[in-house]
């Protein structure tokens, strides 16, 4: 042993130590340096140390003066170092947080991690630890909408009211149409799907037209009134409401929640309204149509879903796919398409999540 080391062990560290080097999940650099420090204290050389551990004399001596200084627990761990790489200067972090903070150059429409690296001379994941520790996320943008209607806390609150307390004897409809939706057919019959392959399909297709989809959700149960018309006016909207209005029992009075759309304010649906007494249009706040929002979540999925036809071969049926159909989610229950004056009513199941 070196002159002037003198390993000596107390029961419990030898014990401790021990354990270590029993021990087949411990850390590999643990355990040897547990072996060097319990084989200075038995008393073995340097050479012998050296021999069983496979370490070279330094690290022998520089674990034997660790242990002496900090005791097991310094075997334990490591001595930080500096890193091979200079930490950034203050100035260049400030530099870059400033330019985060301005616009980019020429046309594009945020900064980049790899852009304000080649502007400021540093590296990719420097940009990104900076952006990270100042909460900065150029490629985030939150968008917000502010609503102009002087009245907006009174019709805030009357619709809010009807979802949250609705009144007595009286049925709560949330109203909302999607148009332009595309009836389409693909140009060729596909597989049906199997094991080990999936279905297929043509990735072109065929238009048939275009229809309306006008739905009321009840609040209360879930379930949906709905019409499929070809055009967007207000003579649809009207045929809507008579579908509505002989859909509900005669003895309740109807409230029905609406957006600003243009076909209920037209003169001849107000008249329509003065002609039904027990039906009553709620209208939300000028863009906040987030405030009604019950039927949109019901009609949301219906953009990318509007019907899935069988391939029609030649001689197809042409303007027939807005003729019937049903709604591509079983939960909302059936409901017919229609073109022209036809329509037919289905009620679904569903239930919607209410405010």
């Amino acid at each position: 042993m070196r002159t002037g080391i003198s390993v000596t062990l107390k029961a419990s560290d030898r014990r401790r130590l021990q354990a270590i080097m029993r021990d087949r999940n411990a850390p590999q650099k643990h355990v040897w340096r547990a072996a060097i420090v319990v084989l200075s204290a038995d008393g073995a050389g340097t050479i012998e140390i050296m021999r069983q551990t496979a370490k070279s004399k330094t690290c022998v001596w520089r674990w034997q003066e660790r242990f002496m200084q900090e005791g097991v627990d310094g075997l334990l761990r490591d001595k930080t170092r500096r890193s091979r790489v200079a930490p950034l200067k203050q100035d260049v972090i400030d530099r870059v947080v400033a330019l985060t903070l301005t616009d980019p150059p020429a046309e594009t429409t945020h900064w980049t991690g790899a852009m304000m690296a080649a502007t400021t001379g540093v590296s990719v994941s420097s940009v990104q630890r900076i952006w990270r520790a100042h909460g900065l996320q150029p490629h985030r943008v939150q968008q917000f909408k502010l609503s102009n209607d002087p009245k907006f806390v009174d019709k805030l609150r009357d619709v809010v009211g009807l979802y949250v307390d609705p009144p007595a004897h009286a049925i709560v409809l949330s109203v909302d149409e999607k148009s332009q939706i595309q009836a389409l057919d693909r140009t060729q019959p596909g597989l049906p799907m199997k094991k080990g392959r999936a279905g297929t399909m043509t990735h072109d297709y065929k238009r048939h037209g275009t229809t309306t989809l006008f739905a009321a959700l009840d609040v209360l149960d879930g379930t949906v009134i709905g019409r499929n018309m070809q055009r967007h006016r207000h003579q649809e909207f009207i045929r809507f409401l008579n579908a509505v209005e002989r859909s509900v029992p005669p003895n309740k009075a109807v409230h029905v929640i609406l957006d600003n759309y243009a076909a209920p304010k037209h003169p001849k649906v107000i008249a329509w309204l003065d002609r039904h007494p027990r039906v009553s249009f709620h209208f939300t706040p000028t863009s906040a149509s987030y405030s009604r929002n019950t039927v949109g979540t019901w009609k949301r999925p219906l953009g990318g879903q509007a019907r899935k036809p069988a391939h029609q071969g030649a001689g197809g049926p042409g303007q027939g796919h807005l003729a019937g159909g049903t709604c591509p989610n079983p939960a909302h229950g059936a409901h017919s398409t229609s073109g022209g004056g036809g329509s037919q009513r289905g009620k679904g199941t569903g239930k919607i999540p209410r405010f």
